[in-house]
C-alpha cells in the first residue's frame, strides 16, 4: 500500500491546511469541550491532553506513511481553526472519504468549505483520486452546507450507519469526482 500524499494547501488569506503537531494538543482538546462540537464527534469526555498529544504526535507521519489516510490541521491566521482526515481509502479504486470539524470560535466564517473544496481538489486533481465522499448526518446543518459550498453533490442517505455519542444515526452521502471540478 503507497504512502498517503503529503497534501499541505496554502492560501493568500492566512487559510493553511498542514500536519497537526503536538503543539497543537491543548488547542484540540479545548475544541473538543464545545458540546456542540462534541454532538457530532464520538470522542472520549473529558478527552485528556495526553490523548490530544498522542494523537496529533501519531496521526502526522504513521496514519500517512501506512496508506490508510492523513489528517490535516485546518489554520486561519497560524490558529487551529479545525480538522480535516481522509480515511477509507481504497487504493485500487483510487477513493477515499473525508471527515472534518471546525471549533467554534471559527466557525461561520467560510474557513471549512474553502478547506475541503482546497484539499479535494488536490486529491482529484493531482492525486489520481477518482471519487472522494463524505458522510454527514442529515441534522448536521452546518456541515451540510460546508459540503455544499465544497462542490460536493448529495447522492442518497445510509441508514443507521454511523453513530455520535448520541448513538446511532443515518449518514447522508455525498461525493465530488474529477468531473465535477471546474477551474
Amino acid at each position: 500500500m503507497p504512502a498517503f500524499p503529503d497534501v499541505t494547501v496554502i492560501a493568500d488569506d492566512g487559510l493553511r491546511v498542514d500536519a497537526l503537531t503536538v503543539d497543537d494538543a491543548p488547542a484540540l482538546v479545548h475544541a473538543f469541550s464545545d458540546p456542540g462540537l462534541r454532538r457530532w464527534l464520538p470522542v472520549p469526555d473529558p478527552y485528556p491532553l495526553a490523548l490530544a498529544e498522542e494523537w496529533c504526535a501519531a496521526t502526522s507521519v504513521q496514519l500517512r506513511d501506512s496508506g490508510r489516510g492523513i489528517v490535516r490541521a485546518v489554520r486561519a491566521g497560524g490558529e487551529l481553526a479545525g480538522s480535516l482526515d481522509a480515511k477509507r481509502v481504497d487504493w485500487r479504486a483510487m477513493t477515499c472519504e473525508l471527515s472534518y470539524w471546525t471549533a467554534a470560535p471559527f466557525r461561520g466564517r467560510g474557513l471549512m468549505p474553502r478547506a475541503v473544496d482546497a484539499f479535494s481538489r488536490r486529491l482529484l486533481r493531482d492525486h489520481g483520486f477518482e471519487r472522494v465522499e463524505l458522510r454527514i448526518a442529515p441534522g448536521n446543518a452546518a456541515s451540510m452546507r460546508a459540503a455544499e459550498k465544497a462542490g460536493f453533490r448529495r447522492e442518497g442517505t445510509a441508514r443507521n450507519a454511523g453513530f455520535t455519542d448520541g448513538g446511532r444515526v443515518d449518514l447522508v452521502v455525498l461525493s465530488r469526482i474529477p468531473s465535477d471540478i471546474r477551474e
